[in-house]
């Protein structure tokens, strides 16, 4: 069948066509040159009556596949099938009950034969699952999840830790099974309030700091950092009750009403603020009843900003005479409490003292981008999302991140599941990205690295890891900094998309692994193009022809680039299309 080789293109061998016929099932078979130290291994692509075409992958030697062509075979190298004993070598091990091995699903061109890969090769690195809406995306997640968890009874992978943002409440029912084994649980979080045996989403406020916050109150501006991070500090001095935040919390009132009365605003203009000031913001000894005492007499604050008939606040000397009373203090010395609790009405509290503070009331030119800030967490404080980020009880990160991976009845949970399919998508980005730093911070924290291995999963991955303005207000994109960082930590990503190209380019360059399921559009198919250094155009147009549920899965777990008819999940996701003839009929 294969004549002598007439040209040789890069990676691409054309033969001469002895038998004369263009049979199409030989397409995609593996074809052996056979040298005396080395067996060149490469894939039909095209053939015709003339000529067979084949794309070299790799080498065989001493029985061990390696992919890459060193050494381009000579014009008189020998040509043949390659050996079912020979396929196993790149399809990956046939052994699916090997702890090891982690079966992917069947070899659509070799009948009988399963696509497999060794579990370190593909979840030691971040991946990435694409293809168009109804190709078996979701089917393919759970399918892949539920192989690592259910096709070894008697080696349970106890110690990972799987969680799955999962944009449609799709997978709850898919993992349920887990709960029934002996040493696996699945755990699940609702963002629905008041939603049955679901525990609710739940992040302690007191865990976001300024770049959680500036994404919580959608920043637009690096200039609204600082007033967070003054509103931090306060924080704790306006929650606390002991004596020296009672101090401290004189300090900055004084110092607050000191700049109004320096404002050159008019005495009516700056009566009714530093009345509207001390209604809100008191102690026990600095308040609008607090008394001046003088030779002779006694006069409350209140008493001391009366106006007279020639519209002059003739007694104002005195209160700032008493202000000054006060001594300064520094935030940058103030020690926050271990653990220290609060919540977002405290953290409200806070915010709205910073801007007074700092001065903002006073200067209309930066007054407004500050307020969006108090405008923004006041609609929250009146939410539902309020509940997101309220806690019973003051806990650690640490802590927090153990009970996170804990299920009900105490045992270690190996998938967590959260369920964003009642926000909207703004609010679940930020939740992603608010988790997703938490796990990283945690992981790098590690004296023994990588030690505490955490999978993140994001399904529709382009809705939230996009090529975002993070950078340019925080210093920095989450997702971009664990998929360059992560790997040594023990924190890899998984992106769920149906549209790679939307993806954060950086977050999308630093998979490793990729399984594409059917796709169509000419940007994402050019980008699977752009990332697959050993895969064929031919192959890559295979990719629009997918039926669904089949998949071409390429990278460092795979020797060569397969496709492969996945297994139906068992249960399935709640991701099946619409039946419109029985909705309709």
């Amino acid at each position: 069948m294969f004549g002598d080789i007439i040209d040789i293109e890069k990676n691409t061998v054309t033969l001469v066509n002895l038998k004369k016929e263009a049979e199409a099932n030989l397409l995609n078979v593996h074809v052996v040159f056979c040298e005396n130290d080395r067996s060149v291994v490469g894939e039909i692509i095209a053939i015709n009556n003339e000529i067979i075409k084949i794309l070299l992958l790799g080498e065989i030697r001493n029985n061990i596949f390696t992919p890459g062509v060193i050494k381009k075979p000579s014009f008189k190298t020998p040509a043949r099938l390659i050996y079912k004993s020979e396929v196993e070598l790149f399809l990956g091990s046939q052994d699916i009950g090997n702890k090891s091995n982690l079966l992917i699903g069947k070899s659509t061109t070799y009948e009988g034969y399963n696509v497999t890969t060794k579990i370190n090769d593909l979840f030691d690195g971040h991946f990435a699952i694409v293809g168009n809406t109804g190709a078996g995306k979701s089917c393919g997640v759970a399918s892949i999840l539920q192989n690592i968890f259910y096709h070894n009874d008697e080696v349970l992978p106890t110690k990972a830790h799987i969680v799955l943002f999962d944009a449609y409440g799709e997978y709850n029912r898919a993992f349920e099974k887990m709960n029934s084994l002996p040493n696996l649980r699945f755990k699940h979080y609702t963002t629905k309030v008041n939603f049955g045996d679901s525990d609710i989403i739940s992040l302690p406020a007191y865990f976001l700091d300024v770049d959680d916050l500036a994404l919580l109150l959608n920043c637009t501006d690096s200039s609204q950092l600082p007033i967070i991070e003054q509103a931090l500090k306060l924080v704790y001095i306006f929650t606390a009750e002991d004596e020296q935040t009672q101090e401290y919390k004189n300090d900055i009132i004084a110092k607050s009403l000191q700049d109004i009365l320096a404002s050159g605003k008019t005495p009516t203009q700056i009566r009714d603020q530093i009345i509207a000031v001390l209604s809100k913001y008191n102690t026990e000894t600095l308040n609008l009843d607090t008394i001046i005492s003088q030779p002779g007499y006694n006069r409350t604050i209140r008493q001391c900003l009366n106006i007279d008939a020639q519209g002059k606040m003739n007694s104002v000397g005195l209160v700032i005479d008493f202000l000054q009373n006060f001594s300064k203090i520094d935030l940058e010395k103030i020690v926050t409490a271990p653990n220290f609790a609060y919540t977002l009405d405290d953290l409200y509290y806070a915010l709205e003292f910073a801007l007074i503070g700092e001065g903002i009331l006073s200067s209309e030119a930066i007054f407004e981008k500050a307020n969006q800030l108090k405008v923004r967490l006041h609609a929250i404080i009146n939410s539902d999302t309020k509940e997101y980020f309220s806690f019973s009880k003051p806990v650690g990160k640490e802590e927090f991140i153990r009970d996170f991976f804990t299920a009900k009845d105490g045992m270690p949970a190996q998938m967590v599941n959260l369920n964003f399919s009642y926000i909207d998508e703004r609010l679940a980005k930020v939740l992603t990205k608010i988790f997703a730093k938490l796990f990283f911070n945690y992981a790098t924290s590690l004296e023994n690295r990588a030690s505490y291995p955490i999978h993140i999963i994001i399904e529709e991955a382009h809705r939230y890891v996009q090529n975002d303005n993070d950078i340019e207000l925080l210093g920095y994109n989450i997702f971009d900094r664990i998929t360059k960082e992560g790997r040594k930590y023990g924190v890899l990503l998984g992106f769920v998309t149906q549209r790679p190209s939307e993806l954060s380019t950086t977050s999308l360059s630093q998979c490793s692994n990729f399984i594409v399921f059917r796709m169509f559009h000419p940007a994402d198919i050019a980008i699977i193009s752009n990332i697959s250094s050993n895969v064929s155009q031919e192959t890559l147009e295979r990719i629009k022809t997918l039926r669904p549920g089949m998949a071409m899965a390429f990278g460092t777990a795979f020797k060569v680039p397969l496709i492969a008819k996945l297994n139906l999940p068992d249960p399935m996701p709640e991701s099946t299309s619409v039946d419109i003839e029985n909705a309709w009929y």
